[in-house]
């Protein structure tokens, strides 16, 4: 489970195939989801099989198996560990698989605005928190559009200012959001010493992350947010995040995800309003 990568975990498996006639791999688990997991089931040669707690009932006290179908029967906690299903996503998560399928498109329209969000680290090195970094559009229909994902881990904030700038003129964004619970001002001024000129927006944490995200969750509901390609780590996160928070580390590509819909989709438009007199 700590490989971050499905494909480089795959690829080490397959290393221990390399003699005999008709080399296999025998992987015994609990089925939780995973992503190493999921790309091992795409693969054409892999055969499956499950058996639920009941089929190891000649070992098992009956209290305990009446206790626990009482107690998890039907929930999906009951079917992962009771019944062996695979479950894809989290329970109670904010975004599910299907609901990410079923915005995924491959060619999107004019984007009439375009955001590159920044969810910086509070500190550097090899064991920080990813930088979250999402590039996203507002389209000419109204709906946003993730573009990219550039979020990265280990960096300076040199290197991660850099790679926020980079996307910036990739897309030619109108404006870099980030936010600056952690580092404050100088989250600016780390972007600003690798382009000064840069359209720059400072956005404060005042709620929990869950609360952030349930509106943009809810605007995937509508149909309101499309994701153009696949985006498979920031997806892995965003089906982890449960209403009650995200399951493991900070999810910081998903925390630049809510900043950037948010900007183009649920930020109050400050214009001036005009009123016709009569």
């Amino acid at each position: 489970g700590k490989w971050k990568k499905p494909k480089a975990a795959w690829d080490m498996l397959q290393m221990g195939l390399r003699l005999g006639d008709r080399p296999q791999t025998v992987v015994t688990t609990t089925p939780r989801a995973n992503p190493v997991l999921e790309a091992l089931l795409e693969v054409e040669s892999c055969v499956t099989t499950s058996a639920p707690t009941s089929a190891n009932s000649a070992n098992l006290a009956d209290s305990f198996l009446e206790e626990v179908q009482k107690t998890y029967g039907g929930t999906l906690l009951g079917k992962q560990e009771l019944d062996g299903e695979f479950i894809l996503e989290r329970p109670g998560a904010l975004w599910s698989r299907r609901m990410i399928d079923n915005a995924r498109m491959k060619v999107g329209p004019e984007m009439k605005r375009i955001v590159v969000a920044v969810d910086p680290p509070s500190v550097s090195g090899a064991t920080a928190d990813e930088c979250g970094i999402i590039v996203m559009g507002l389209g000419r229909d109204d709906v946003a559009y993730v573009l990219a994902d550039r979020s990265s881990q280990g960096e300076t904030p040199a290197r991660w200012a850099a790679r926020a700038v980079a996307a910036y003129d990739e897309f030619e964004a109108d404006r870099i959001v980030a936010e600056v619970n952690q580092g404050g001002d100088l989250v600016e001024a780390t972007i600003r010493q690798v382009a000064p000129e840069v359209s720059y927006k400072a956005v404060r944490a005042t709620r929990g992350k869950t609360m952030r995200a349930e509106p943009v969750s809810a605007l995937y509901e509508q149909g309101k947010v499309r994701h153009l390609g696949v985006f498979s780590d920031l997806e892995d996160q965003m089906c982890s995040f449960g209403a009650d928070g995200p399951s493991k580390r900070s999810p910081d590509r998903v925390d630049a995800l809510v900043w950037a819909a948010t900007d183009l989709m649920l930020a109050r438009n400050l214009a001036p309003r005009v009123r016709v007199l009569r």
